[in-house]
Formats: C-alpha cells, sequence, structure tokens
C-alpha cells in the first residue's frame, strides 16, 4: 500500500515538472511578446519636485522626445513632498508594465540613511535603467566673508570651528551634503542655516547671511560676474566649461572631494528588461542630439548616459557613499 500510495506521488511530481517545464518557456515567450508590442499607450514620468524646479525641467527636456523616439507621450507627473519620497513611493508602488517611469535624483540616495522610514527602498524597488546629467556645484561667498580661495577659508573654519555658516536648501539636499562632505573631508566645521528652497538660500548668501553656500553652476554665476558673490572652486571633478578658471575643489585644497545632483531614470522593479533596455537606448538617442546637448551644457551640466548595469552599480555606491556622510554628520531625520 505504501509502495502504491509513493508511486501515485512520484507519477504526480513528474506531471507537475513537465507541466512546469512546458509552462515556463510559454511565459517567456508570453512575456517576450508583451515587451515587443509596448509602448501601446501613453507613458507616466513621475517626478519628485514641483514643476518649474530643475528636476522638472530636465524632465520636460526629456519627455517630448522620448515620447517621440517611443510613439507614445510621455506624461509629467510631479509628486513633491518630503525631499523627494512622495514621488519616489508612487513610482515604487506602481504596476512594473514599462507605463511608469521615475526621474530618480542623488536625493533618493541620499535618503535611505537621512530618513528613519523613507517608505521605500531605491535600491529593492527601482530597476535602474540610465542616469541622465549630473549638475556640479560651485562654492560661493559673500564679499563680507574675508576669503578668497579654498586655503583661506579652510584658514579661517580651522582657527574658528563653527564660526563660518552654510546655506543650503534644506537637510539633506543637494547643497546641505556638499557642504558636510567638504568638513569631514578637510577636517572643519562650519555651521549648518537651512533654507526654504535654494533662492532663498542664495539671496541669504548675498545678503551676507551666512558665509557660503554650495550652489548650482548656472544659478550662482550670474551673481558671481555681477560681484554680489565670490566663486571659490567647482565640485567636479574637472573643471566645467562654463567657467574654465575656476579650480576645483580637489585642486584647490581638500584632494579628491567630489560631488554632483545627478539625476537617472528609474522604472519600478520588476519591469521586464527588454523595456528597460529599449527605454535606455532612447534616452541616449535623445541626449545625444546637439540641440539637447548644448542646451543641457549651457545649464552647468554634465551628460553621463550609460547601460542599466552600470547605473545600478553607480546608484548603489551612491547609497553607501552618502550614508557615511549622514551617519558621521549626525544629519537623519523623522
Amino acid at each position: 500500500m505504501v509502495t502504491r500510495r509513493a508511486d501515485v506521488v512520484t507519477r504526480r511530481a513528474d506531471v507537475v515538472t513537465r507541466r512546469s517545464l512546458v509552462a515556463a518557456p510559454l511565459a517567456l515567450a508570453a512575456a517576450a511578446a508583451k515587451a515587443a508590442e509596448w509602448p501601446e499607450r501613453s507613458l507616466r514620468l513621475v517626478v519628485s519636485y514641483p514643476p518649474g524646479g530643475p528636476a522638472d525641467i530636465l524632465a520636460r527636456e526629456v519627455a517630448q522626445p522620448l515620447g517621440v523616439r517611443l510613439g507614445q507621450q510621455v506624461v509629467i507627473d510631479n509628486r513633491a513632498g518630503a525631499n523627494g519620497n512622495i514621488g519616489a513611493q508612487a513610482a515604487a508602488r506602481a504596476a512594473a508594465d514599462g507605463y511608469t517611469l521615475f526621474l530618480l535624483t542623488s536625493s533618493q540616495a541620499a535618503n535611505m540613511a537621512l530618513y528613519r522610514a523613507p517608505g521605500y527602498d531605491v535600491v529593492a524597488d527601482f530597476a535602474p535603467i540610465t542616469n541622465i546629467v549630473a549638475y556640479p556645484l560651485v562654492l560661493v561667498t559673500n564679499p563680507a566673508t574675508p576669503v578668497r580661495s579654498v586655503p583661506e577659508l579652510l584658514a579661517l573654519a580651522r582657527a574658528e570651528p563653527g564660526r563660518l555658516t552654510f546655506a543650503s536648501a534644506g537637510s539633506g539636499g543637494g547643497a546641505h551634503l556638499a557642504a558636510e562632505l567638504f568638513c569631514q573631508m578637510a577636517g572643519v566645521r562650519m555651521t549648518h542655516v537651512p533654507y526654504r528652497g535654494t533662492g532663498p538660500a542664495l539671496l541669504a548668501t548675498v545678503a551676507a547671511e551666512v558665509s557660503l553656500m554650495f550652489a548650482g553652476v548656472s544659478a550662482a554665476l550670474p551673481h558671481v560676474a555681477e560681484g554680489r558673490l565670490r566663486a571659490l572652486g567647482v565640485t567636479a571633478p574637472a573643471r566645467v566649461g562654463s567657467a574654465p578658471a575656476l579650480p576645483t575643489i580637489a585642486e584647490a585644497g581638500v584632494p579628491g572631494y567630489e560631488m554632483a545632483s545627478w539625476l537617472g531614470l528609474a522604472a519600478p522593479a520588476g519591469t521586464p528588461a527588454a523595456i528597460v533596455g529599449r527605454l535606455a537606448e532612447a534616452v541616449a538617442s535623445v541626449v545625444a542630439e546637439p540641440a539637447t546637448r548644448d542646451k543641457l551644457a549651457r545649464d552647468g551640466a554634465t551628460i553621463e548616459v550609460g547601460a542599466p548595469a552600470a547605473f545600478s552599480r553607480y546608484l548603489g555606491a551612491e547609497v553607501a557613499k552618502w550614508a557615511q556622510v549622514i551617519r558621521a554628520a549626525g544629519a537623519t531625520v523623522d
């Protein structure tokens, strides 16, 4: 009796195995066919910042020509709030069918350590598609701050720890993290003064309410040209074309320093690899257009498109880098 039951169980297992072997290729074939037909309707690009800001502007510059290449409209969906967490949560929870895209930024990488409960995992919940651009920052001071170079700034910061203040658009943003990284690598201490946005922070620096700021190149250089601010260095690994005489911070006195606010494209985790690959190729084609490249260069951006695997590795490295900086600064928020 036991032998017969065992035989029955074995035969049933064999049937299940044969069915699985048959079903697996059919499922793969169905998935491939579905990916081949994609896209059949418009796509949604979630942007976790309000209209008019740098992220939104880039999204709109890319969305229209991307839609032309895909044969479907790419619609911008602004979901601002919580330093980019609101939009990231919405995108992470969307269906992984290729119809929801997400403008992933360096802020989401930092938010993994900055927030105790951001509501998503930037590595586990997204399928990276490609980097798009990186925006270096420029270290600026106002004429009331008695320094004219990075070495002079470091000397003053070391002589009077905490006296120098730096503005930012809020805790955990690019300007804040750039300054914290600068302080940690240079071994100095300065005082953080957050403002409600980049504009107010930059104006506060011009008005000498604070000593200095790490600001976007395109936003800061007009003030530098008018003499309202003094530029000391850029955070990029190489000098920028819009200010070739301005040294990098690494060559000016903090070796190895490098920071950029970057933006890339991602989709919900589980999005078919074939669709991810097509999107990466389409974005690369968009930013290869001379008009697009020239526009981004004027904004101080460095184009950094690449393969999905490369973006995935970069994202992981960024999460680890900023986790270390944030822990050392004690900059976590609830």
